[in-house]
C-alpha cells in the first residue's frame, strides 16, 4: 500500500441508555424489598433493545429526598438503590448479572443540585454523592454523571465561591478513587418557583471553563468534564457545532468526555408568547402571591421550560432542515461528525448514551416502551456510524491523498 494510502478504519461511539428511560420496569414495592432487583432487570431489558450498555441510575429514595415527588417533572429514577451502602456482596450479584445479559456499564448517573442552600439538605446529598462513588469503584466504571446545581438565594459570582468551598470537596473525593464527574448543563429551570433560568451553574462553555479554572487551582482539574447533551443547548438558542468551535478555539477541547443523546423540539409558538426565558407569569406554581405550599402546583415551575419546548427521543422526530438552521432542534449527524472534528476524544472510548424524556413516549410499561427504545437506539447507533463513515473517509482516507472535500457544511458562529 502507497504511503499516501490510509485504511478505511471508522471509530464508532459506544451505545448506553441511561436507565431512567424506563422508572418502573421493577414496580416500587419489589426494588424497595429487593434493591438489586431492579438492575438484573434493567440489564435484561438493556439487551432486550439492543444497547450494550446502561448508565445506571442513581437517586435519593423518595423517602429521603428534600424534594416532594409531586413537584418532579420526572419521577424518581433510583435504578441503583443505595439506602444501604453498595457491598462487595452486592457488587458480585450485578457483575454477574452484567456478565450473563452480556450488558457493560458506562457510568453511574446521580443528578441532583450539590449546592443547595439548605445545610442538612445539602449534606445528605453529598453522603449520598459519596457512596455512589463507592458503588462506581466497585462495579468497576471510572465517571460519575450529574449535576453542579446552584444556590438560589446567592447570585452567579457567589456560587463560584461556593463552588471552591463545597464541590471541590467532592472533586478530591472522586480521585482518590480514580473517578471522573461529568457534569450535564441542563439549566434546569423549574427547580425553582422562583425566575430563575439557570439553576445549574454549569450550564454552558463559558460557565464550564471558569468552574475549570478553580479545579485546575485546587489540583482537581482533571477529575471535572462535561457530558454533553444537545437538547439544552437548543434550549438556549445554542448550537452544537459553534460551541465545540468555542471550547476548541479556547483551549478547552478536552472538557467534553461523553454525551447524552436526547433532543429538544423548540415550539415557535411557545417562543412567540414567552421568548427564550419562558413562561415568566401564571404559570399556577404561586398562589396568593406566595409560592404554593402544594408540591404538586410547585411542578408548575417546569412551564418555565415547557411552554417553549418538548424533548426529543432520537428519531422520533420529523427532519426539518430549517428547523436545525434555527437551532431549533439537533442536526444530529452534524452533531456526531462535530464532535469528531473539534473535540479533544476517542470516539472508539466515548459513550453515547440514549436518554428518553420524550413526554408522549414515556410509557411505563416494559413491552410497550420495548420497540420504541429499540428503533431509538438503533438510530442512534445508524447515526454515529454514518457520521463515523463520513469522518473518516473525508478526514483519513481522502486527507492522506490530497483529494478536497466537497461543499461547506455547516459553518460555526454563522447567523
Amino acid at each position: 500500500m502507497s504511503e499516501r494510502v490510509r485504511a478505511y478504519e471508522p471509530k464508532p461511539m459506544k451505545i448506553s441508555v441511561l436507565t431512567a428511560a424506563l422508572q418502573e420496569l421493577t414496580p416500587r414495592e419489589a426494588r424497595d424489598e429487593d434493591p438489586d432487583l431492579a438492575i438484573e432487570e434493567w440489564l435484561e431489558f438493556s439487551r432486550d433493545i439492543g444497547s450494550p450498555y446502561i448508565q445506571l441510575s442513581s437517586a435519593l429514595h423518595p423517602s429521603l429526598t428534600d424534594v416532594p415527588e409531586e413537584a418532579m417533572l420526572d419521577p424518581v429514577a433510583n435504578t441503583l438503590d443505595l439506602r444501604e451502602p453498595f457491598d462487595t456482596a452486592r457488587a458480585e450479584r450485578v457483575k454477574a448479572a452484567m456478565k450473563d445479559t452480556g450488558v457493560g456499564l458506562s457510568d453511574i448517573g446521580y443528578f441532583d443540585n450539590m449546592l443547595v442552600a439548605d445545610d442538612r439538605a445539602r449534606q445528605d446529598k453529598h453522603d449520598f454523592m459519596l457512596r455512589v462513588f463507592d458503588a462506581a469503584v466497585m462495579l468497576g466504571t471510572d465517571a460519575i454523571c450529574g449535576f453542579v446545581g446552584r444556590n438560589y438565594d446567592l447570585e452567579m459570582d457567589q456560587n463560584l465561591e461556593m463552588f471552591e468551598e463545597v464541590f471541590i470537596p467532592l472533586l478530591r473525593e472522586a480521585r482518590a478513587r480514580g473517578l471522573t464527574y461529568r457534569v450535564e448543563q441542563c439549566p434546569m429551570p423549574g427547580w425553582t418557583v422562583l425566575d430563575r433560568w439557570h439553576n445549574n451553574i454549569a450550564y454552558a462553555p463559558g460557565p464550564w471553563i471558569a468552574l475549570h479554572r478553580i479545579c485546575e487551582k485546587h489540583g482537581v482539574g482533571d477529575q471535572f468534564r462535561v457530558h454533553y447533551d444537545p437538547s439544552h443547548s437548543v434550549l438556549m438558542g445554542q448550537d452544537t457545532r459553534s460551541m465545540f468551535q468555542y471550547l476548541k478555539d479556547e483551549g478547552y477541547g478536552f472538557l467534553i468526555d461523553g454525551f447524552h443523546v436526547k433532543g429538544q423540539v423548540i415550539d415557535s409558538r411557545g417562543v412567540s408568547a414567552w421568548g427564550y426565558g419562558g413562561q415568566t407569569m401564571e404559570r399556577g406554581d404561586w398562589k396568593g402571591g406566595e409560592p404554593s405550599p402544594d408540591p404538586a402546583d410547585q411542578a408548575n415551575a417546569w412551564k418555565k421550560q415547557v411552554a417553549l419546548c418538548e424533548h426529543e427521543l432520537p428519531g422520533t422526530a420529523r427532519h426539518d432542515p430549517l428547523a436545525y438552521l434555527q437551532n431549533r432542534t439537533v442536526d444530529w449527524l452534524d452533531h456526531q461528525l462535530a464532535a469528531r472534528e473539534l473535540l479533544d476524544l476517542d470516539p472508539a472510548e466515548t459513550y453515547l448514551v440514549v436518554e428518553h424524556e420524550y413526554p408522549p413516549a414515556r410509557i411505563q410499561d416494559s413491552e410497550a416502551l420495548k420497540p420504541i427504545l429499540k428503533g431509538s437506539i438503533d438510530f442512534t447507533r445508524a447515526i454515529d456510524e454514518a457520521a463515523a463513515a463520513m469522518y473518516a473517509l473525508q478526514h483519513e482516507v481522502m486527507a492522506a491523498q490530497g483529494i478536497p472535500v466537497q461543499g461547506v457544511g455547516r459553518e460555526a458562529y454563522r447567523s
